[in-house]
């Protein structure tokens, strides 16, 4: 698994704080070895987020991604759920 990032998700992610940073980190970690285990909350989106889908990092902090091919996951957004809904 590969995992990029958008131009738009790393200007949204220097702006968060460390700690919110660290906890993303750690996320990402589960994720690569279980892409939907439960403390992720991994679920498709709708709307304008069509082809995305949702994983919590805090308790309001969400990051979107979207994959390209069966081995490349691509961050596009990471915010509160109010920045980014």
């Amino acid at each position: 698994m590969v995992i990029k990032t958008t131009k738009a998700f790393d200007k949204q992610y220097l702006k968060l704080n460390a700690e919110v940073k660290i906890a993303f980190k750690r996320r990402v970690t589960i994720f690569k070895n279980s892409p939907f285990d439960v403390t992720l909350r991994n679920h498709g989106l709708k709307g304008r987020y069509l082809g995305y889908r949702s994983i919590d990092i805090t308790g309001d902090v969400r990051a979107l991604y979207t994959t390209q091919g069966d081995t490349i996951i691509l961050f596009g957004f990471i915010g509160t759920h109010s920045q980014l809904y």
